[in-house]
């Protein structure tokens, strides 16, 4: 009979040690070593002998369970790849207080209503998650509540009779193994805890959902294997002082990823922004110099952001260069290719730059538009109040296409924009046919000289800076 002993292992160089030590003996790094529990083998595992036969099936043929349920959230729907499916694991990550728990609450409500939820919390009392649901007006649902921590008797419950067709587990860095000695949260528990749950529920066919929370630097806490044991990962970010919420698909097998859900957390709970680009450009002023509308994609969906710069002369050595919603690394090499290849040198000032709403921007479209925003704060010259604008910047200062073009502008078009900053080399691709006219003027840039076209004086108002800080 099998029998279970622990063992160290570090997570750098893989030594396993048969006790704990500070220092692994393999690589030396120091407390890198976690805790696990293997079943010990006996003489018949060994060899090919003993083992169960597995069946083989074809390739063609109907699933067992129904494709998906849909969760009755359509922003959460859409991130999932059109809702949950059976025999899943999804992660949720995200910062504490952003509103994992109030989603996933609303979410099993909306799922009571025709389906078996169990609803497992690790970090609060079952009365604590009552008082949640009268906030969010969902006390009636039929949601099946229980406080927990122990795996065992989590999975013995959840294995007991009928399984409830999705469970919510709040959250997986409370869980803890009863075989393993080390505390709730380790890189041995989180990981142990995961895989008895993913089991069982690929075993039952019941979706799983577990809460996970993150790292100073908002990396997922716990083991990196434990992204690749699930099957979807998602993410919950937003800003404390901005009332929206983006829940952002980081992977996911059973639909496309950087797909993004928008949400506004109100007194009620979270709703659904059906329309985000009309609500982050809802409080847009038209003529302020150093403010550019990008219209980027994320995942399929279209989003038109508020792209801010400000730019004055710096009294330090070394001017500050801050960003909020961007690469600080392309705002450097934005910064180089506008010195270089454009003779706008920013090197005396104090540089910032700012997407509105508490949105952050992933993709390299951005470029255009970021660059669009420095040299408009420089010259004092507002952007185009009714343009758009989007292309991806070359290190010798070409204008590169970008994907999705039509997409992006029928998005402009329907929110009022009759102008587009684009690509020339997107403008003469076979798809140019394919961009809507609706009204839209195309303005095709090669390099970033062309940009300057629109703001004339910006070389005179950055040299006029200089002469300014020197004297």
């Amino acid at each position: 009979m099998a029998r279970s002993q622990t063992r160290y292992i570090c997570q750098s160089c893989g030594q396993v040690h048969p006790r704990w030590v500070g220092k692994c003996d393999g690589c030396g790094a120091w407390n890198t070593l976690a805790e696990e529990v293997s079943e010990k083998a006996g003489p018949k595992a060994t060899g090919g002998k003993g083992g169960r036969h597995l069946s083989f099936v074809e390739l063609s043929g109907a699933p067992e369970f129904e494709p998906r349920r849909p969760t009755g959230i359509a922003e959460l729907d859409r991130v999932l790849g059109g809702g949950i499916v059976p025999g899943s694991a999804i992660l949720v990550g995200g910062d504490p207080g952003i509103g994992k728990s109030t989603l996933l609450l609303q979410a099993a409500a909306r799922l009571s209503e025709d389906r078996r939820i169990a609803y497992i919390s690790g970090e609060e009392a079952v009365d604590q998650i009552r008082m949640r649901a009268i906030r969010l007006g969902v006390e009636k649902s039929r949601v099946a509540l229980a406080a927990s921590t122990n795996v065992r008797d989590i999975v013995a419950s959840l294995d007991h009779g009928e399984a409830p067709e999705v469970a919510i587990i709040d959250s997986i860095q409370t869980m803890y193994v009863d075989t393993l000695e080390s505390a709730p949260g380790t890189v041995g528990q989180v990981r142990a805890a995961s895989q008895e749950l993913i089991r069982l529920a690929k075993r039952k066919g019941t979706a799983l959902i577990l809460v996970g929370h993150v790292t100073k630097d908002g990396m997922i806490a716990g083991p990196k294997v434990l992204e690749h044991m699930v099957d979807t990962v998602l993410h919950f970010e937003g800003e404390r002082g901005h009332q929206f919420r983006i829940l952002r698909s980081i992977k996911n097998r059973y639909g496309p990823t950087d797909e993004i859900g928008v949400f506004e957390m109100t007194e009620t709970g979270l709703g659904e922004v059906a329309n985000p680009s009309a609500l982050f450009l809802a409080d847009r002023s038209q003529d302020v110099s150093g403010a550019a509308v990008f219209a980027g994609m994320e995942g399929t969906r279209p989003v038109l952001v508020e792209v801010q710069a400000l730019v004055a002369p710096s009294p330090l050595g070394t001017p500050r260069r801050t960003v909020v919603g961007w690469d600080t690394g392309r705002l450097a090499m934005t910064l180089a290719v506008l010195e270089a290849r454009a003779g706008l040198s920013l090197g005396g000032y104090d540089v910032f730059l700012n997407v509105a709403g508490g949105f952050r921007i992933q993709e390299p479209a951005a470029d255009l538009a970021v660059a669009a925003a420095l040299v408009s704060a420089v010259s004092g010259t507002p952007c185009p109040s009714n343009a758009v604008v989007f292309g991806e910047l070359g290190l010798s200062g070409e204008i590169r296409a970008v994907s999705q073009t039509e997409a992006r502008l029928k998005e402009a078009a329907k929110l009022g924009f009759d102008r587009a900053l684009i690509p020339r080399v997107q403008s003469q691709s076979k798809n140019r046919k394919k961009i809507p006219a609706a009204g839209l003027g195309l303005d095709e840039m090669g390099t970033i000289g062309d940009l300057f076209d629109l703001f004339p004086d910006a070389h005179q108002a950055a040299r006029h800076g200089d002469r300014r800080e020197r004297a």
